[in-house]
C-alpha cells in the first residue's frame, strides 16, 4: 500500500507531523485496510456523514472499544476551500487519521485514480492498492463497524493475532509470512512432542 504513497507526504493529524519515509509509511499502512476519505467540513452532507464516520473508526480502533485495534488506517483527502478549513476539521476527528497535506496536487491525482466525482466518498482498498469498494458511504451508514469484516475477509489481511506481544515493536522489519512461519513451527513442536512421549511410553511398556 505505500507504493500508492511513494514520494509522497502524509500528514499524522495526532501532532500534525508528516509521515514522509518509506519506513514510516510502510509502518503506517502496511497490512491494513485502507480508507481514502473525500470529504470537507464546509460540505453539508459530509457535515452529516463525518460523525458517523469518526464512531465507524473510533469503534474499531480505539482501545475504549475494542482490544486491540483493527487493521485499518484511514487517510482524508481534504476538498476544504483553506488550509484553516481543513485543520479545524481534522481537530474534530480521530488522532489516528493521516491526510494529504493542503494544496498537494496529490488529491486530484487520487480524485481522478480512484474516479472520485462528489463527496462525501469513502474508498476501500486492499494492502496492495486494489479496491475493495468504490464508495463505501451507503455501506457504513447501512451497516456500521460490521462491514470493516467483509473488508477484512476481502483484503486477505495476515491476523496480528498470531503475532507474540513482544513482536510488535519490529513487525515492520518482519516478513508479512513471519507469524504464518511461527504458528507453523509451533504446531510443528507440539506435534514432535507428542510422538516422543508416545515413543518413550511405548518403550516402557515393553
Amino acid at each position: 500500500m505505500a507504493a500508492l504513497f511513494t514520494g509522497k507526504v502524509l500528514m499524522a493529524n495526532r501532532e500534525r507531523d508528516e509521515v514522509e519515509t518509506e519506513r514510516e509509511l510502510g509502518r503506517a499502512l502496511e497490512n491494513k485496510v485502507l480508507l481514502l476519505y473525500f470529504g470537507s467540513g464546509q460540505c453539508p452532507r459530509c457535515r452529516q456523514f463525518s460523525p458517523l464516520l469518526k464512531d465507524f473508526f473510533l469503534r474499531l480502533t480505539d482501545e475504549f472499544y475494542v482490544e486491540r485495534a483493527s487493521q485499518l488506517v484511514l487517510v482524508y483527502v481534504s476538498r476544504d476551500e483553506t488550509e484553516e478549513q481543513q485543520s479545524a476539521f481534522l481537530r474534530t476527528m480521530p488522532k489516528r487519521w493521516l491526510a494529504v497535506p493542503f494544496g498537494d496536487t496529490f488529491k486530484r491525482e487520487l480524485e481522478l485514480r480512484f474516479a472520485v466525482s462528489e463527496v462525501p466518498a469513502v474508498v476501500v482498498l486492499k494492502p496492495n492498492g486494489e479496491v475493495i469498494v468504490g464508495n463505501a458511504v451507503e455501506e457504513i451508514r447501512r451497516m456500521g463497524p460490521a462491514c470493516f469484516r467483509n473488508w477484512q475477509e476481502a483484503a486477505e489481511l495476515v491476523d496480528r493475532n498470531f503475532l507474540l506481544a513482544e513482536d510488535f515493536d519490529d513487525w515492520s522489519r518482519r516478513s508479512i509470512t513471519d507469524p504464518i512461519r511461527r504458528l507453523k513451527y509451533k504446531l510443528d513442536k507440539k506435534t514432535e512432542m507428542k510422538n516422543k512421549e508416545r515413543k518413550e511410553e511405548g518403550e516402557e511398556s515393553s
